[in-house]
């Protein structure tokens, strides 16, 4: 059934600030289960499988637009994004160059069979259980494959977790002055930040909490997930939860 509304929040500067602080507890919370806890990347990919499937439900049923249930849900993406993404790279033996290659295959498919189903994979067209169920699973795609890309950068290309924030950085910058002056899609623009600030957060998560050895600040990673849910706690009360109203543009994929 299509409602007349959006279930996604507005595109505010906080709506970004909230996503990069969501992805890099995604990095912190899954090492924390994964590593810290001594669970493994298979064990904890299912716990936090489970979690994804019932934020995802309910977010779906719920009857409009609530902050508290959308960040509960992008949260849990980015905690099994991490999870997949180490499972695929390590415990599998792919590699990053090779697991995110196979990651964006997936996210790609997502995102055009959705395309070709509902006609738009514009975020002002998701009103409607399905929109909604191909929204979610391309996020957790974008998330995962971020997780992949910040490993890559800063590991495999051994840039190192300061240089890759840099590139990443650069990039979403790029992206905004283009989403300012230009008048590419901004469905395509969307997409392309949304992915992105996913390794800066994994590679910000992982210069907190990895070993001094390997250039990071060796920090608590229980410490670090818990003042990260305090700072999006603060950002979402403030947000501004209002509905958006579906796009007339002619400027979506």
């Amino acid at each position: 059934m299509e409602k007349n509304f959006s279930k996604v929040p507005e595109l505010t500067l906080l709506f970004w600030v909230i996503k990069i602080l969501a992805t890099t507890l995604g990095e912190t919370g899954g090492d924390a289960v994964s590593m810290s806890m001594n669970l493994g990347y298979g064990v904890s990919m299912i716990i936090f499988a489970t979690i994804f499937f019932i934020a995802v439900s309910w977010q779906i049923k719920s009857l409009n637009f609530q902050p508290t249930i959308y960040w509960i849900t992008i949260i849990a993406t980015t905690t099994v994004g991490t999870t997949i993404a180490d499972f695929i790279n390590r415990t599998l033996g792919l590699g990053y160059a090779r697991g995110s290659f196979l990651i964006a295959i997936f996210l790609l498919s997502s995102i055009l069979i959705w395309r070709f189903t509902l006609g738009s994979v514009s975020i002002h067209s998701i009103n409607g259980s399905k929109s909604e169920i191909f929204y979610w699973i391309t996020i957790m795609f974008s998330q995962t494959l971020g997780t992949a890309l910040g490993d890559w950068t800063a590991d495999s290309e051994k840039l190192g977790y300061s240089y890759s924030a840099l590139i990443f950085g650069s990039l979403l910058s790029v992206i905004a002055l283009l989403n300012y002056s230009t008048k590419i899609s901004r469905t395509f623009l969307f997409w392309s930040a949304f992915i992105l600030t996913r390794p800066l957060g994994a590679v910000f998560g992982d210069f907190l909490d990895k070993p001094y050895a390997k250039g990071g600040l060796e920090l608590s990673r229980y410490s670090i997930s818990i003042i990260l849910i305090f700072f999006i706690i603060c950002g979402v009360k403030f947000f501004p939860s209002r509905w958006w109203k579906i796009s007339k543009k002619p400027n979506t994929l």
